[in-house]
């Protein structure tokens, strides 16, 4: 379906609208909407853009974030939140709670639930601090929501929910990907949706940047963001690996902690975690060192459900 949304705009000469076609924002509004409760978005309060790596990357750069500023990261995080900030010449703060940060005021807040690496979900009440004490400050809140409709032990939010943030979208912004629950990583395929008029300054940057989703692209996502029968059928796939490779790895030793909800389970074996990756090497399974989301991960890895059932069930099979 998807595919032939695809092929069937791939006629087009033009360029495409940086701002994304009005159907593409139509699409994107509703979708969030109707999977993740988000209401109150405005028609003009969705961007589109070229896979959500790339506006984590620039984030800070299009705003004008440099280094007399100072951008918070989670303590375990995806690493181009910390990448961004530097490439921006921004100071990075690692911290998990706002009592980390002190006196101290950041120009950014970067909130990533359900989490990558750890699939760690944030409670409405913490999510509801973070924006006040940001709002009260004039900070503002990138919320990475590319995993909120991977949940298996615990209920995301989106920072736009009006249970977070009652409805008030001013200072805040959801990043959205395709990737994940339409496995469109390569049509890098996203967008982001909150505060108008952050939204407007971003756009207005990004049309002298030329940082444009191509049109067919963002037809193919028209029908991915308008159809739910596949992104449930994606979610099952992944609920159906991560039911086998769980017991499996606790079978093995392992300990998995949060992993609530994500593509990625949390485990520890309690030693350093090139001691485990090398375990797990031999016994050809290849997962990703913790200490490369931050130093608090020293002992742990992170494992994927991204592999064909075919091998992830051979992984299971080597574990035992």
């Amino acid at each position: 379906m998807i595919r032939d949304a695809l092929a069937a705009a791939s006629s087009a000469p033009g360029y495409p609208t940086t701002a994304g076609t009005p159907a593409l924002r139509a699409s994107a509004e509703a979708a969030l909407r109707r999977r993740y409760g988000i209401t109150d978005l405005a028609p003009d309060a969705v961007l589109p853009v070229i896979g959500t790596k790339e506006l984590i990357a620039w984030l800070p750069t299009l705003l004008a974030i440099g280094p007399s500023d100072a951008v918070v990261v989670p303590e375990l995080a995806y690493p181009t939140y910390e990448v961004g900030a530097l490439l921006a010449g921004a100071q990075v703060l690692r911290a998990d709670s706002l009592t980390q940060l002190g006196p101290q005021v950041p120009a950014l807040i970067y909130l990533n639930s359900p989490s990558n690496p750890t699939g760690r979900v944030l409670g409405v009440d913490h999510l509801r601090k973070v924006v006040s004490w940001a709002r009260d400050r004039g900070v503002l809140i990138a919320s990475d929501e590319c995993y909120l409709g991977l949940s298996w032990e615990a209920e995301p939010f989106s920072v736009l929910h009006p249970a977070v943030c009652d409805g008030d979208h001013t200072g805040l912004l959801a990043v959205h990907s395709l990737s994940k629950t339409s496995s469109l990583a390569g049509y890098r395929a996203g967008f982001v949706a909150g505060d108008p008029a952050v939204v407007a300054e971003l756009l207005a940057v990004r049309k002298h940047a030329g940082m444009m989703v191509p049109t067919a692209v963002q037809a193919a996502m028209v029908a991915a963001l308008d159809d739910d029968e596949h992104e449930a059928v994606q979610r099952e796939r992944y609920a159906r690996r991560r039911a086998v490779l769980l017991p499996a790895l606790q079978a093995a030793g392992f300990t998995v902690e949060h992993s609530e909800a994500g593509l990625y389970l949390w485990a520890t074996r309690g030693e350093p975690c090139r001691d485990t990756l090398t375990w797990l090497a031999e016994r050809g399974i290849l997962v990703a060192p913790g200490e490369f989301y931050g130093p608090t991960g020293s002992l742990y890895v992170r494992v994927a459900l991204t592999a064909t059932d075919e091998r992830i069930a051979a992984a299971v099979a080597r574990l035992a």
